[in-house]
Parts: structure tokens; sequence; C-alpha cells
């Protein structure tokens, strides 16, 4: 109670009322910061990892450890990257099965014409780009002293034909034999063959190509057979549910695995990187030498990174895109980490999905192609080094060798493995197409351990916005199709009214039942959402 004005008032918020409040306030910002901290503390961990792995890298560095000693201090890096690719397999093959058993023909083609469209459109813009730039910086102007011998680097061997890695790309596409394909490509060499002698008596070779079976996971045949199996399956009916059932399971059994990792992801990554830089050499003359071309390629991906992908994004959905990229914090640090598309795969399934809410049949049916396909971080580092190349050794190129590198490094890319370095052996293609020497590609090997970190890192930012891209439409595609399905509906029903009411009798005009209606109204809805992406 209180006196104001000589009245006696009663107090409408008692003390204890007020302490209460304050301390539901309290509580409140606690339990905001407690779900805050519980949705992104894998976030925090993996971001985290990063940098305690760099200064632990720095500690290390100045300890002098003897090649051995590196090898145990990267055991933990070692083991993250291990049990990546061990999922790979498995994730790759069950999502594309479930994911195109679950699209009916007529969807996964219009689906798979955008993907492809977007994968290709995304790669150009990406080779456009690092080409522009490599002419624009010029990086191996005034680099022609430069050679291999200075900074002690071995040279890299590759003397394949362009119309033979082509031809690869083909042959891994229908693998002869599909257990071989979970951990052999094929790959053409070549050996001299004696084929007679000339008029002087000397003996003449001739360099034919044979195949051989590297190691290392034929990807691209396996994602192929996936997509083909998966319709199948839908072709099939009733007879292929079981099978689409298991693969399905075996797809969540395989993301909760994945679940798991994750958190150990943070642990590995602090290695990985430390490891890393206890490895490097002289970076202060590497930086020095192959500075521009380092500033280059890193620009190029900082431009299509932040720039051209989210507006591409924009453009097709009219929302933020980097409210969109903060969900994959976590694939961004371990594609960073990692160097590989492909290690990265399984994490990025499992933010796009609970994160950004995409949708699983989208999700792990485009991502997967996108990993092994869709290399726009490669096309740029490609390009600028192709032009870099041609600098170093004072090729004036013209518009036709310009071209041949934009169409070559798109192509090749697609080929591109999905693993640290894969990049290098591809831009070998497009310097034997305009007719560049190979001999300087160790300088690229040499500094790859820096730019292939944001490479791949703006490969799977475009795999992720392509899924968002397509989930998008998707969504718009349904509500067209409800929307559609009821307005059919509600034509049909007035239709029959009208005519039982009239009672025509002319023989022009149908007869058409409620009930029949009502029957085949639902029906052609269900069939027109189903069909859509």
């Amino acid at each position: 109670m209180e006196k104001i004005n000589g009245h006696t008032m009663t107090n409408s918020v008692s003390t204890d009322e007020i302490l209460e409040k304050n301390g539901n306030k309290k509580k409140s910002c606690k339990d905001k910061l407690m779900r805050f901290l519980n949705r992104n503390m894998l976030v925090i961990m993996t971001v985290s990892g990063v940098l305690v792995g760099v200064g632990l890298g720095m500690m290390v560095r100045n300890m002098n450890l003897t090649r051995a000693q590196m090898t145990y201090f990267a055991f933990p890096g070692e083991m993250l990257l291990r049990m990546l690719k061990m999922i790979i397999l498995p994730l790759v093959v069950c999502s594309l099965i479930s994911g195109a058993a679950s699209l009916d023909t007529r969807s996964l083609g219009k689906l798979g014409g955008i993907a492809v469209s977007y994968f290709l459109v995304t790669t150009l813009i990406a080779s456009g780009i690092g080409v522009t730039l490599a002419f624009i910086i010029k990086p191996g102007v005034g680099a022609g002293a430069l050679n291999t011998n200075n900074l002690g680097l071995e040279s890299v061997n590759t003397n394949k034909e362009t119309t033979d890695s082509f031809l690869d790309l083909a042959r891994n596409l229908f693998p002869a034999n599909l257990v071989a394909a979970a951990f052999r490509s094929y790959a053409t060499d070549y050996k001299m063959v004696a084929v007679g002698n000339d008029t002087n008596g000397t003996i003449l070779y001739q360099k034919v190509p044979v195949g051989t079976e590297p190691d290392g996971m034929n990807i691209l045949g396996l994602v192929l057979f996936a997509m083909v199996f998966g319709v199948a399956l839908r072709k099939l009916g009733e007879e292929g549910e079981e099978l689409i059932r298991f693969f399905n399971a075996f797809n969540e059994a395989t993301m909760v695995l994945v679940s798991w990792i994750m958190w150990y992801v943070p642990f590995g990554i602090m290695f990985l990187v430390g490891s890393k830089i206890v490895e490097m050499e002289d970076v202060v003359l590497l930086v020095t030498s192959l500075g521009k071309y380092i500033f280059a390629s890193v620009l190029g991906h900082i431009i299509h990174g932040g720039v051209v992908l989210p507006l591409i994004y924009f453009g097709f959905t009219r929302k933020n895109p980097f409210s969109f990229l903060s969900g994959l914090i976590t694939p961004f640090t371990t594609a960073f980490a990692t160097c590989s598309s492909s290690a990265t795969l399984p994490s990025m399934i499992k933010c796009v999905e609970e994160n950004n809410g995409v949708d699983k049949r989208i999700s792990r049916f485009i991502l997967p192609i996108g990993a092994t396909v869709n290399m726009d971080g490669a096309a740029i580092f490609q390009c600028v080094a192709a032009v870099f190349i041609a600098q170093l050794n004072n090729i004036e190129l013209n518009a036709g060798q310009i071209f041949t590198i934009l169409v070559t490094a798109t192509a090749s890319s697609v080929g591109a493995a999905g693993i640290p370095a894969g990049g290098i052996i591809t831009i070998a293609i497009i310097l034997e197409a305009i007719g560049l020497p190979t001999n300087d590609l160790s300088l690229m090997l040499a500094v790859d351990w820096i730019v292939d970190r944001t490479t791949t890192v703006v490969n799977v930012e475009g795999d992720a916005l392509g899924a968002g891209i397509l989930h998008h439409i998707n969504q718009q595609e349904m509500k067209k199709q409800q929307h559609l399905g009821e307005e059919l509906a509600e034509v049909l029903v007035e239709a029959v009214a009208n005519a039982q009411a009239d009672e025509e009798t002319s023989p022009l005009v149908t007869h058409q039942t409620l009930g029949s209606a009502g029957d085949q109204s639902p029906r052609e809805t269900a069939e027109a959402i189903e069909s859509v992406l």
C-alpha cells in the first residue's frame, strides 16, 4: 500500500513479482545461451580446432621433428581422413539409389537437367574469372628466372594426351567391374613398342596407349550406376519396394555413423592443420616467388564464392544466401582442413538437411553428384595456372587458345578427383590441349597445399547452393501443382452439380457423377504432386 496525493493506493506490482520477473529474464537469457551453445557446439569446436591446430603447428615446428615423428604427430588427423573416406562409398551409392528411386522418371529428368545446367554454367563462369584475373594480375610475368631447381622441387611426370584423358573419363563412367570400381579407376599409360627399322637400320618405336588401374575410388562410375539402378528399381513397382526400403534404411544408418564421426572432426582437424604447418618447407621463399599466383587463385575463389554463387542463389530464390551458408560452417571448415570434396560430403549432407531444411530426396541425390562433377574452385586455379605457365615461358596466348583453356578446364574439372591435389593432373590436360610445356607443373604442386584449401571450400559451396536452388524450385512446383489440383477439383464438382440439376437429355452432354469426380481429382492431384521435382 502507498499514498499518492493523500489517497491510499494498492501496489499493482509487488516487490516479489518484480524479483520474479527479473529472475525469469536472467533465466531466459541463460536458457537462450545454453540453446545457442547446444545448437552450435560442433561449429564452435570445429573452428576452434583449426585455430588451436595453427598454434600447435607453430609450436611443434620449432622442435625440428624427424620425418617419423611428423608421421606420429599427424596420426589423429590421418584417422579422421580414413573415417571420412570409409563412409563415402556407402553414402554415395545408397543415397543416390534411394534418391533416384524416390523420384519418378519425369521429375528425375527435369531435376538432372537443371543440376547439369547449373554445374556447367557455374564452372564456365569460374573458368572465365580465372582467365580474366590471370591476365589482369599477370602472375607469371617477371618470373621467367624462376625454375623448379631454385625451390628444390621434384618434377611431375605427365605425358598424357588430351584425347586419352577424355576417353578415360568416358571409360570411368562405365566401369567393367563394379567391385573393383570401389577402389580402382581406369587411366591410360603409354609404352614404347618397336615397329620396325628405318633405312639406316635404326629401330623405330611407337608410343602405344595401355590401360592401367591405379588405386583410387572410381566415384564417377559408381554415381552413374547408382542413379540408373535407382531408376530401374522405381520401374519395377511393388517388386522393387523392398530393395528401395533396404537402401533407404542403409542410407539412414550411414547418416547416424556420420553424426558420430562429426564429433571427432574438431580433434582430427586440429592435428590435420597442425601437421601441415609442421611439414611446410620454406614458406617465405615460396610466397615471394609464387605470391602473385597464390593471390590470383585465392582472389578468384573469393569473387566466385563470395559474390557470383550467392548472386545466382539470390536470383533463383530471392532469399539471403549468407543465412543459408551460415548453417554450413562445419562442412566448410572440414573442406578447408581436408582439401577433399569427397571427404566433406558426409558432413555437407547432414548440415544441409538439418540446418537448412533441404528435402532429403534432393540433397542425397544432388550432393554426391556435385561432389564428383562440380569443381568450380578447381576450374579457377587450373585456368590461372595455365595462363601463369604461359607467361612464365613468355608465350602469348591467342583467342583460340584462351577459348580452349575455358572449355577444357570446364570439361576436365568433371573428371578431377575429389581428393587433395586432384586438380594438378587436370592442369596437364589443359597444357597439352594448348601446346604448353608441362615441366613447370611442380611449381603448382609446391603451393597446392595453400590454394587447394580455398579451392575445396568453393567446390562444396557450389554444391550446397545448387541443392538449395533445386529445393526452392521443387517447393514452388509443388505449390503450383497443389493449387492446380484444388482448382481442378472445384471445376469438376461444379460441373457435376449443374449437370444433375438441369437434367439435360441431349446426347451431346456427357453426364459425370460426383463420385467419379471425387475419385479422379485426388488421384490426379497426387500424380501431379508426385511428378514435380
